[in-house]
């Protein structure tokens, strides 16, 4: 690792989970919920800092019971138990599983009948960017056993305390970013004429690694003649050669927050559309940043980019210019016309603004930031110009 890497410490104190919860309760009490029935890896997350890439295996349920009183409750498989020992929750209810006649069912069942009265509302995640991990069968089973309570969604109360992140999951971030930041800065020793792109994205995971990173789930990007065609294929075995536009797009995850930001490099002297066009993109980056301030919305960064870069015409098939950031890749909101979600201090933004040029071929761009009080501050260090690799 880098002599001046700097990590924050790891983990996050109770009382940061004690808060989260809190402000879980108050909302809803106020929207007439009893408890929230919690069954993916952030959600669990979020109140008890369970983290493992155990999540990575589909075979095993997870359940979080979050009261609108009073501790959370994890109904979890026993594997999971020391793990979740480490938090502060005290109630860890747990079975052995896989177990292919009651999968968890009747001990979730059990804590939730404690903890909500008959006639009472459970809330479960329901709106875009939520699923329910658990199969349709013990769902079903599930509601079966407490026929008198009422199954409603959550009033979206986890999409609107997750958007607005806290000091502690910001400064996590902008380690990530950071890590990235430093890995980008040593593209140089990696990619050149005749390297072939599936050794660069290989060896760039590693820079990613050596500079701190835990781990990197997410790399994409392209290599391309006056551009890419998309952003999101696997490298191939082609070398980059004299002319390609090489663009590596990272999330990785430092302490289980992720960074996303791009950074697009000319292989040899840029062909002069290739530079125009990534000088309107960091233009449109810089633009929207200016107009990141708490009370504008998501929309109004999107048309702040959509205009400079195709001159208000309605962006590209990509669907959107940004996205939310944090414990995963692709957080709400989404920068979109139809989203007017509220900027708020706390939020964590990328701005992804994206060009098509007359080859057919496209350039994007990418950097994260957060709303403060004032305006918009860099978590990732913003790019200043088209990086030349000879």
């Amino acid at each position: 690792m880098a002599k001046d890497a700097a990590l924050p410490a790891r983990g996050f104190s109770d009382d940061e989970f004690r808060a989260r919860t809190a402000l879980a309760q108050e909302r809803m009490r106020a929207a007439g919920i009893d408890a929230l029935l919690l069954t993916t890896e952030p959600e669990v997350r979020y109140f008890t800092g369970f983290l493992t890439r155990f999540w990575e295996s589909p075979t095993r349920p997870w359940f979080l019971v979050v009261p609108a009183r009073g501790d959370p409750v994890a109904v979890i498989p026993s594997i999971g138990a020391a793990l979740m020992r480490q938090s502060r929750l005290s109630d860890i209810r747990c079975w052995r599983s896989p177990d292919y006649a009651d999968d968890g069912v009747s001990l979730l069942a059990a804590a939730l009948a404690e903890r909500v009265p008959a006639s009472g509302t459970i809330g479960v995640p329901d709106g875009a960017e939520t699923h329910l991990r658990m199969p349709l069968s013990s769902w079903a089973a599930l509601k079966d056993r407490l026929p008198d309570r009422r199954f409603a969604g959550d009033a979206g109360i986890l999409r609107q305390l997750r958007m607005v992140k806290s000091p502690a999951e910001i400064a996590r971030i902008a380690a990530a970013c950071a890590v990235a930041g430093r890995a980008f800065a040593r593209v140089r020793e990696i990619a050149r004429p005749g390297v072939p792109l599936s050794e660069v994205f290989r060896r760039f995971q590693m820079l990613c690694l050596d500079e701190g990173a835990d781990w990197v789930p997410y790399l994409a990007g392209g290599a391309a003649p006056g551009g890419y065609g998309d952003v999101i294929s696997p490298a191939t075995d082609r070398p980059l050669a004299r002319g390609d536009v090489l663009m590596l797009d990272t999330g990785l995850v430092l302490d289980g927050y992720f960074c996303d930001f791009d950074r697009n490099f000319s292989i040899g002297a840029p062909a002069p559309e290739v530079a125009q066009a990534h000088d309107r993109l960091l233009d449109a980056t810089r633009a929207a940043f200016d107009a990141a301030r708490p009370g504008a919305t998501a929309a109004e960064l999107f048309h702040v980019m959509d205009r400079i870069c195709t001159g208000g015409a309605g962006g590209s098939d990509a669907g959107r210019l940004g996205h939310g950031l944090g414990m995963q890749l692709t957080e709400p909101p989404s920068l979109i016309p139809a989203d007017a979600t509220e900027l708020r201090p706390g939020m964590v933004l990328t701005l992804e603004p994206g060009i098509s040029l007359s080859s057919g071929r496209i350039l994007v761009h990418e950097e994260d930031i957060v709303i403060r009080d004032g305006g918009a501050d860099w978590l990732s260090p913003p790019a200043t110009a088209l990086e030349v690799l000879t």
